[in-house]
């Protein structure tokens, strides 16, 4: 039996979705490789950038990194000054790793091209259709998140 009219919908955006995060994941990877960065590392400084000064143990959980890993990840990330340690006030035996925005700004400025055609393309729509289409997208994000917690798990 041919998929209904909503399921065709259901595929169509499912294979859409797959397609436009294979696209950002080829244009991390194309500035990470213009900056000098794994794509891996970019993508720890951008979550690091959009959660505020984080801690060691904070990225080791988001990432699932290794205890070593991020060390690591830390240090080339402070070698090239894009982040900077401090120690935790509340608790000086952490440490709060946090963005230095002046040093990021170049790699920001490679971002500024995709930036204004998403919002020339965002303009093609009406605030309550990108609050919905906002909102489709935030609980799309939390399922991927919480299905990669249960494959963890596993």
């Amino acid at each position: 039996m041919p998929p209904s009219g909503q399921g065709q919908a259901i595929e169509r955006l499912t294979t859409v979705l797959r397609c436009m995060g294979a696209a950002s994941a080829l244009h991390s990877q194309a500035v990470a490789k213009r900056v000098g960065l794994a794509p891996v590392d970019l993508e720890c400084l951008d979550m690091i950038l959009l959660a505020g000064p984080v801690t060691a143990g904070q990225i080791m959980e988001h990432t699932k990194l290794t205890s070593g890993a991020v060390t690591g990840l830390i240090d080339r990330l402070a070698k090239k000054g894009y982040v900077e340690r401090a120690a935790d006030p509340q608790d000086r035996r952490r440490v709060i790793v946090r963005i230095v925005p002046e040093a990021i700004r170049p790699i920001q400025e490679f971002f500024v091209p995709m930036a204004e055609r998403s919002a020339a393309l965002m303009r093609h729509y009406s605030a309550e259709e990108l609050e919905l289409i906002a909102g489709f997208v935030e609980k799309g994000t939390a399922l991927a998140l919480e299905r990669a917690r249960e494959l963890d798990e596993d």
